[in-house]
């Protein structure tokens, strides 16, 4: 999958004089075409020019998958179904960019070639400056020879809170398009797939550079990784990493654009209680977050600098967190800092307590930001953040009946004030919702 999010700054535009050689599969069985065009990807506009397209002799796509148990997806690197959230870290377009990957209770089920397919369900949400940016549903199956095949996306991508566009969205099985390889069984060098392959509305094409390699994780020394060159539609080119344990691990580079792990769980899960330190820093945060104040904020310092000497932290993490405090320190009424300040200590949390635990605490902080935004009077926050509350909640499906139906119909209320544009209303309501989700946790 390639996301809008990075898509600005990951290299120019490749224009080709004259023809080129490749294949525009519209389905593994399709004709080949001598040319899939290059395609501005902000534009629309269709070029005159071909993407330098790997030989079909190279590629380890083309046969027809089979899917008999789809669902249980373990293939090491991109072990879908066995990582239950990926927080992923860095800089987009010079602002702080943040991502949660989380799976999805359920599965969806998908028609193509004539085949009904389970796949299961991936949550991306990715923050820009702490603010929503973009949102998709992925889904996925793993084939019988150990193949994991993206089947498509659901994507919104938002301007001020508020839904922009689609554009990326795809499903295998309509509009012609087919499933796509995203990680072959056993990656060899060399290897070509296309991870998406309806040209004109998404394409890419994959070629793995290196495999077996060693990189750093959050928490130690990963080996087994792979790197991978992407070509994408527009012409533009980019690597990846993928690892063990956590599936896409990398994009982009410290110096510029970077989507890079934090931590993920159970990979990154330690079974002990909650450090004192951490603890601490949730209190002070919470504390200056309701009530940012020079000295609310200094105390949250305070707290995190003996929170990281007390306990290993992630580096990315550790970095994120002293870039959003030192602009929090720099301006107390920051919301957008004080925001990112809380998302990063919920991500802390992860290394101790369950998915289900800290998506109840992030239900909390999206309440307690949707009040401190409509009393702003901030329309487009008041909008993201209510999708913010939206989102964890779609993650929570299934928990406590009886709690969690007084919360979706109070979500519902501030929904449709937030699309009134009504601060003062979807004020009223942030103040209910987080005392339904205290009872909640309660």
């Amino acid at each position: 999958m390639r996301h809008k999010a990075l898509l600005p700054a990951l290299g120019a535009a490749v224009l080709l004089a004259g023809a080129c050689s490749g294949n525009a599969n519209s389905d593994t069985n399709a004709k080949k075409s001598t040319c899939i065009h290059v395609v501005d990807e902000t534009s629309g506009r269709t070029g005159s020019a071909c993407l330098p397209l790997a030989p079909d002799s190279a590629r380890v796509d083309l046969a027809a998958p089979h899917f008999t148990h789809p669902t249980p997806i373990t293939n090491p690197t991109h072990p879908t179904s066995q990582v239950t959230q990926t927080i992923y870290g860095g800089q987009e377009s010079g602002k702080p960019f943040r991502t949660e990957v989380t799976l999805l209770p359920g599965t969806k089920t998908i028609t193509w070639g004539g085949r009904t397919i389970h796949a299961v369900t991936s949550q991306y949400v990715a923050f820009s400056g702490g603010r929503i940016h973009e949102v998709a549903d992925d889904w996925y199956a793993q084939a019988d020879d150990g193949s994991v095949w993206y089947l498509g996306e659901d994507v919104f991508n938002y301007d001020n809170g508020v839904v922009a566009d689609t554009e990326g969205t795809w499903q295998a099985g309509r509009d012609k398009a087919p499933g796509a390889m995203i990680m072959p069984a056993h990656p060899r060098k060399g290897d070509v797939y296309r991870t998406e392959n309806l040209p004109g509305v998404v394409f890419e094409q994959v070629t793995v550079r290196a495999v077996g390699q060693g990189v750093e994780g959050p928490y130690g020394r990963i080996q087994g990784a792979i790197t991978v060159h992407e070509l994408h539609m527009d012409g533009s080119t980019e690597d990846k990493i993928f690892a063990p344990g956590y599936g896409e691990f990398s994009t982009g580079s410290a110096s510029g654009d970077l989507e890079a792990v934090s931590l993920a769980v159970p990979t990154d899960a330690r079974r002990a209680p909650v450090p004192a330190g951490l603890g601490a820093l949730t209190t002070a945060v919470r504390t200056a977050h309701a009530d940012p104040t020079p000295a609310t904020v200094r105390a949250v310092r305070g707290a995190w600098d003996a929170y990281r000497a007390s306990d290993a932290v992630p580096a990315l993490l550790e970095r994120q967190m002293t870039r959003d405090l030192d602009a929090w320190q720099k301006a107390p009424r920051d919301r957008a800092a004080a925001l990112r300040v809380e998302q990063n200590t919920t991500d802390l949390r992860l290394r101790y307590e369950s998915v289900k635990t800290v998506d109840r605490e992030r239900l909390g902080m999206w309440a307690r930001q949707l009040g401190i935004d409509a009393g702003a009077g901030d329309e487009g926050s008041v909008a993201g953040d209510v999708t913010g509350l939206e989102l964890v909640r779609q993650r929570l499906t299934g928990t406590d009946t009886a709690k969690s139906a007084v919360i979706t119909a109070d979500l519902k209320k501030a929904r449709d004030a937030a699309d009134r544009k009504d601060t003062a209303e979807a004020g009223r309501l942030a103040g209910q919702l987080a005392r339904d989700i205290a009872a909640l946790k309660g």
